[in-house]
């Protein structure tokens, strides 16, 4: 049986939310410009990206939790979300693939503004971990990211635990992985609460705009990474940059192994 494949709803952000994220994600950088934070489109969508696991009917084999895991994300953006508009949040899963792990599944968002007009396109790998169904369905988009042979910038950078709480509220992924160091352990995190993905991808889009688009975070018409592997709170994380004509590519890894892979963040006039 073929799960329904599509959702959408309208969400709205205040001038206040938008401030807040991008002030968190620049924790540590000078005050923002006051624009949106590039990434202020998937905190929009997450809500509708989280509901997809219940939209394709996946289950474990024994009626258990499903583990979910991002595996990576790109997002394309044609203007900055605007406070208090309403925005149509459209979501479509493209496809699935089983695996040993569980059930890999790729979700195209798109945003609308209230004209209408596509402003933002979201592309969201995950892994539900222990999932049985669905059956294998669709395609899975390739990742754009590639490297780069441009002479490297190397920076130094870190997440602070009450920044990682910080970032929990201002995003709205309230995970207690992320809060609370029992509930990690009891996830599979040895050393307790660990820091969100996207905060990572934030912190690296910043220091992009930062060295690269002259703090402007409107020349961001894309970015996007792979996730491999957790970062827990206040471990020194080191980022690689390339500048490749319009993009800059990158990597970020901890003293245990990589982090984000695979990374670009592309720039305009």
């Amino acid at each position: 049986m073929t799960p329904t494949l599509s959702t959408k709803t309208v969400r709205k952000v205040t001038a206040d939310e938008i401030a807040t994220y991008r002030e968190v994600v620049r924790s540590g950088l000078t005050p923002s410009d006051g624009k949106a934070s590039p990434l202020h489109a998937f905190v929009l969508a997450s809500p509708v990206i989280d509901e997809s696991v219940g939209l394709i009917g996946a289950t474990t084999a024994d009626g258990s939790p499903l583990g979910r895991v991002h595996l990576s994300q790109e997002i394309h953006i044609q203007r900055a979300i605007r406070a208090d508009e309403p925005v149509t949040v459209a979501l479509d899963v493209v496809g699935t693939r089983k695996s040993l792990k569980g059930v890999q599944v790729a979700m195209r968002t798109v945003l609308l503004g209230e004209d209408g007009s596509q402003f933002a396109e979201l592309i969201t790998g995950a892994m539900l971990v222990g999932a049985v169904t669905p059956d294998t369905f669709g395609q899975l988009p390739p990742h754009p990211g590639k490297g780069s042979t441009a002479e490297p910038t190397v920076v130094a950078q870190s997440i602070a635990r009450d920044t990682v709480t910080k970032y929990a509220y201002a995003s709205g992924d309230l995970n207690p992985i992320h809060l609370d160091d029992n509930a990690a352990k009891e996830a599979g995190f040895e050393n307790g609460v660990i820091a969100h993905g996207m905060s990572v991808l934030a912190v690296v889009t910043e220091e992009v705009i930062d060295r690269y688009a002259g703090g402007d975070a409107g020349r961001v018409k894309s970015v996007g990474a792979r996730f491999s592997s957790a970062v827990l709170p206040d471990t020194p994380l080191e980022i690689v940059l390339q500048e490749d004509e319009r993009f800059v590519r990158f990597s970020c890894k901890t003293q245990t192994g990589p982090a984000l892979k695979s990374g670009w963040v592309e720039l305009g006039e």
